[in-house]
């Protein structure tokens, strides 16, 4: 039974006081900090939410987690903290290379300076007291569930309303794509035998346009869908956002070679998985998009 299986709390990450309920609760060894506000438009329009959950609630996660396992001057064993971090905290590429964990730090958004941010101290907090941390940083996701917000289920969501599909600039930006079951697999790998202050990059080996992700998704809805509505002319090219980076691609060849983790699943397989769920749970999209949606 799954639902033995977890403990749903529900709470503030910037909240010490719940945070720390929690390590002195429950015998915990172990911390993945998924928790960010991550939607790149959103931060240039409003940073604070991000500065605060991503900077201030990973350091209030890191101090509960230090007062947790730091004891009579040495750290309890079997215990680690994994940062789950993004590609965006290297900044912009130019049409060659690829971003290693070596590449400097060069955030240009709000958001991707309050993930580095988060970074640097779950550095410092390995660097000065050893804590056991890992940082993981992976290219852009995509699968079920994930909000309407984000670009490819925008596009979905989008296109079964013949909705125009906006497209910042030419649309010529580059992303690196990986399936989030792909992005599950690495984060497991790296916390159960990563090791301690390391980072590894997470990749998909899969560089697209984002006018060709647009392109191919109105391709593949047109397919499976029969609707001919659903075609090119939903795209509108509209102002570039302020710092669009031109492009990221990520060297994944560490996590490979010193945990074997690969992805398994091509883009033209998970995107298609990706707009069937997206066409099976259409009233579930709608009540994100109109506000009625509730977790619980």
């Amino acid at each position: 039974d799954h639902q033995s299986r977890f403990i749903f709390i529900r709470g503030d990450i910037t909240d010490s006081e719940t945070v720390r309920s929690v390590f002195s609760r429950y015998e915990i060894t172990g911390v993945i900090n998924f928790a960010a506000e991550s939607h790149v438009d959103r931060s240039i329009q409003d940073s604070a939410i991000f500065l605060k959950t991503n900077i201030l609630g990973t350091h209030t996660l890191l101090d509960a987690a230090k007062a947790a396992w730091f004891m009579d001057g040495k750290w309890k064993e079997n215990t680690t903290f994994l940062q789950v971090s993004t590609d965006e905290v290297y900044g912009s590429l130019g049409p060659d290379g690829l971003f290693s964990e070596m590449t400097p730090l060069d955030p240009h958004s709000p958001y991707s300076a309050s993930k580095a941010g988060s970074d640097l101290i779950a550095k410092a907090y390995h660097d000065t007291f050893g804590m056991p941390v890992i940082i993981t940083r992976c290219s852009n996701n995509y699968g079920p569930y994930q909000f309407p917000e984000k670009l490819i289920p925008l596009i979905i969501t989008r296109a079964l309303d013949h909705q125009s599909i906006p497209v910042y600039g030419d649309g010529r930006q580059i992303r690196d794509w990986l399936y989030v079951m792909d992005h599950c697999r690495a984060i497991d790998l790296a916390f159960q035998a990563g090791k301690s202050g390391e980072v590894y990059n997470i990749g998909g080996s899969n560089e697209q346009e984002n006018i060709v992700i647009v392109k191919t998704i109105l391709r593949l809805m047109r397919e499976m869908t029969g609707d001919p509505g659903i075609n090119e002319s939903l795209i509108t090219f509209v102002t570039d956002r302020p710092g669009h980076d031109r492009r990221y691609a990520i060297d994944a060849s560490k996590i490979t070679k010193e945990l074997g983790w690969a992805p398994k699943i091509t883009f033209e397989e998970g995107i298609r998985i990706t707009i069937r769920w997206y066409l099976e749970h259409q009233n579930w999209v709608k009540s994100v998009i109109s506000g009625n949606y509730n977790p619980n």
